[in-house]
């Protein structure tokens, strides 16, 4: 009598606070840009970078490493109601930060900028005033939110994650013109206390300290470690027909065996 074999799994590191699980796999951001809300790629090869246009030609999402500056960087041309403008994402930023925002800006039934408040999310989770104007900064210190500017003139916004003073981790730059939801979509991700799945191991980690970094540990069956990225492409590809109002809920991942590390 044969015994069926056990099913493959996968450890899978859940991160908490999200802003400090590393940059994570840019297929989560990529690939359904391209499957789901029909982005072109440029091919070249003999190139370390992705190209992403949008198939109006008016965005493009640039991947590409940069040491010394930042590695996503999505542009978009001038309409007639708003000048061009810019989003840029340091190396480390978290891929599900960096999703709410193009999910945000391919979403068919865009929210009202008037009615998005970048700092709303993060003041309702305890972030306060910081030093610097038009600041918020983390309960823990470990994040910053700033707008550059005035009342009268708004500038850029700039979201940071450190350690300590001397050690920035990712920092994420909305200049000026960029639309509203597209950062407050931003926030509310950096804001939600839901962990993120890592399964490349701890390197990618900016810290192991257990005082600042929580890391839970997990079994999870293959299956759906793989099947993740296919169900938010779906998600994603669904709201072209079935537009809908409500943003699409974070893919948890379920696991067979856990234990905390």
């Amino acid at each position: 009598m044969s015994t069926r074999p056990a099913p493959e799994t996968v450890e899978v590191d859940f991160i908490t606070p999200r802003h400090l699980a590393g940059g994570g796999d840019p297929a989560w951001i990529t690939v359904p840009l391209h499957r789901a809300c029909g982005w072109s790629h440029a091919n070249d090869p003999l190139m370390p970078r992705v190209l992403l246009s949008s198939p109006d030609q008016k965005a493009l999402l640039r991947l590409e490493p940069e040491p010394d500056g930042q590695w996503w960087t999505l542009t978009h041309a001038a309409e007639p109601d708003r000048p061009a403008w810019y989003a840029s994402f340091g190396a480390h930023t978290p891929v599900e930060l960096i999703a709410a925002a193009t999910d945000t800006l391919t979403d068919p039934v865009p929210a009202a900028d008037a009615a998005c408040d970048p700092y709303e999310p993060l003041q309702q989770i305890g972030w306060s005033p910081a030093s610097a104007d038009n600041g918020l900064v983390s309960p823990d210190g470990t994040a910053y939110l700033q707008r550059l500017g005035s009342a009268e003139e708004p500038g850029a916004w700039f979201v940071t994650a450190v350690l300590g003073s001397d050690r920035p981790v990712w920092q994420a730059r909305f200049g000026e013109h960029t639309p509203t939801r597209l950062v407050t979509a931003f926030t509310a991700a950096l804001a939600d206390p839901a962990p993120v799945a890592r399964a490349d191991g701890v390197h990618h980690l900016p810290t192991r300290n257990p005082n600042v970094v929580t890391r839970r540990t997990e079994d999870v069956l293959a299956v759906y470690a793989a099947g993740a990225l296919e169900e938010r492409v779906r998600s994603l590809a669904a709201r072209r027909t079935v537009p809908s109002a409500s943003p699409v809920p974070s893919q948890q991942l379920p696991a067979k065996h856990g234990r905390n590390r």
